[in-house]
């Protein structure tokens, strides 16, 4: 790949950290090992960064927020949009590094990363547009609104969509003249230590961007570092609490993007098929670890067994194995941990009596996959609203399927979860979609449809969710001071003590 980060079946690299533009040696040995989880194949080590680390990739974006922050948002518009053509230029490169290390199906790593250009592009153009405000108000004085980038900024991104989710971060900061320490998860650190490359060598300056890998530790001593004025995370509701906590401590504001329990109202006004066929996508795209996938499905009770078993059927055909093979649907999930949480989830389920329509299990696959964290994708039914599978997240392929009685039972069931992340609704009729849409406690609806995301569109949930939003203007302005000023324009003071207009 002509990167020192490639990926292809020689050696295991071992990777430096990156800061100030280049690439650095770590102030210790300790090390994380990278391995595909659908062979186990060592692929990479990355630095466990110590807190000389951190202090350092912080001082680097430090050194460069002055020159960053001054420049026109004309001219970061442009340095943006260099990267995002370089990244374009490269998706099939990046595609199979996030197969590779994630485990998920090349024919969904080449969709997903042929769209990260776009959030680029887009922040770099409304960047332009975010001018000061002048207004003249009583008393002849003057306000002038403006905006100023914050300083530098943790991002804390996840395993699941290590570019993805990293991109709709940095470009909102970036463009907003912030610069960047990231610390990606330490299960898939390897394609943001790639882009940090990249970023340097379509001429952002040194400094912009950052990466410092390692675990927990490494995340805590970047959250509390003095010089960190913005925190961005995006991963589990557990480790967020810990993030707002010591975002708390530290009165700095934070963005958490967190976990989800997404709920699948099914209308039996939807063809069957065109059910079937989005609820097998709402589930099973990256073997359900995303946030929003598709967990819970609410199906009204004249189409619910029909529903079951076409649903069933599709779970059934989709083709596992090698993440590289262009054929494959469905990849290992990402750790033998996650793996044995799945097959927990399905035993209780099991004992709680709810009925196995489709897999079950892990699937039988030839070598060398049959060392990899493989898991059938799974629909169980007859799941009641007191049941685990219902109400907690597992973050793997496994679902669960739960009739109603009509729209009040279905939007009670929808909304009977701490997580208000993702929900989504399919019926034919417009007027219901509107009804039952508006009574849905979450951030994010889709309507016939699931996983869409744009960089116009928000992106964020409530309650165990988290708080704060991605894309759109929102975003950008969450990076973003605003700043009063007030001007006198009579040339006359006016004199407060003196019997002047009184004010306040």
């Amino acid at each position: 790949m002509g990167s020192a980060l490639a990926v292809d079946g020689g050696p295991a690299p071992r990777h430096r950290l990156f800061y100030g533009g280049a690439w650095r040696a770590p102030e210790t040995e300790a090390a994380i090992e990278v391995r595909s989880p659908a062979t186990l194949e060592l692929l990479a080590s990355v630095p466990m960064a110590s807190a000389a680390d951190v202090d350092a990739a912080v001082g680097a974006a430090r050194a460069a927020l002055a020159g960053w922050s001054a420049l026109d948002s004309a001219e970061r518009a442009r340095h943006l949009r260099a990267f995002a053509d370089l990244i374009g230029a490269r998706i099939d490169e990046l595609a199979a590094l996030e197969s590779a290390v994630t485990g998920r199906p090349i024919r969904e790593m080449r969709a997903q990363m042929g769209r990260i250009p776009e959030w680029l592009d887009y922040f770099a153009a409304i960047a332009m547009g975010l001018e000061a405000e002048a207004n003249s108000v009583k008393g002849g004085l003057v306000t002038v609104t403006r905006y100023e980038a914050m300083g530098v900024c943790a991002l804390l991104t996840p395993w699941n969509h290590p570019v993805l989710i990293l991109v709709k971060k940095l470009a909102a900061a970036l463009a907003a003249g912030n610069c960047c320490v990231v610390k990606p998860s330490e299960l898939a650190p390897v394609s943001p230590l790639l882009l940090a490359e990249w970023a340097a060598e379509a001429g952002l300056p040194d400094g912009v961007v950052n990466v410092v890998t390692g675990a927990g530790e490494t995340g805590a001593l970047l959250c509390d570092h003095p010089q960190v004025v913005r925190i961005d995370l995006t991963g589990g509701t557990e480790t967020g609490r810990k993030v707002a906590a010591r975002a708390g401590q530290r009165l700095v504001p934070c963005t958490l993007e967190l976990g989800g329990k997404t709920p699948v109202l099914v209308f039996a006004d939807t063809p069957l098929e065109e059910a079937a066929a989005g609820a097998a996508f709402a589930a099973f795209i990256a073997a359900g670890q995303t946030c929003v996938s598709g967990t819970r499905f609410l199906v009204e009770r004249s189409l619910y067994e029909p529903f079951v078993a076409a649903f069933a059927e599709r779970a059934r055909a989709i083709r596992l194995g090698d993440p590289a093979d262009p054929e494959t649907e469905m990849g290992p999930v990402i750790s033998a941990a996650s793996r044995d949480r799945c097959l927990q989830a399905m035993e209780e389920a099991r004992a709680a009596g709810a009925r196995c329509a489709a897999g079950g299990g892990s699937p039988t696959l030839a070598p060398p996959f049959d060392r990899g964290h493989f898991v059938e994708p799974t629909v169980f039914a007859e799941v009641s609203p007191d049941m685990a599978l219902f109400r907690e997240e597992l973050f793997g392929p496994v679902v669960s399927v739960t009739p109603f009685e009509d729209e009040a039972q279905a939007v009670a069931l929808a909304n009977d979860s701490a997580y208000a992340l993702g929900a989504a609704l399919w019926t034919r009729d417009v007027t219901r979609a509107l009804r039952v849409g508006n009574r849905l406690r979450a951030g994010v609806l889709w309507v016939n449809d699931h996983h869409k995301n744009d960089p116009r569109a928000i992106w964020g949930g409530f309650g165990d969710s988290g708080f704060g939003k991605e894309n759109g203007w929102d975003a950008l302005k969450s990076y973003l001071n605003k700043r009063s000023m007030t001007l006198r324009s009579n040339p006359a003071f006016d004199d407060w003590f003196g019997g002047g207009q009184r004010y306040g």
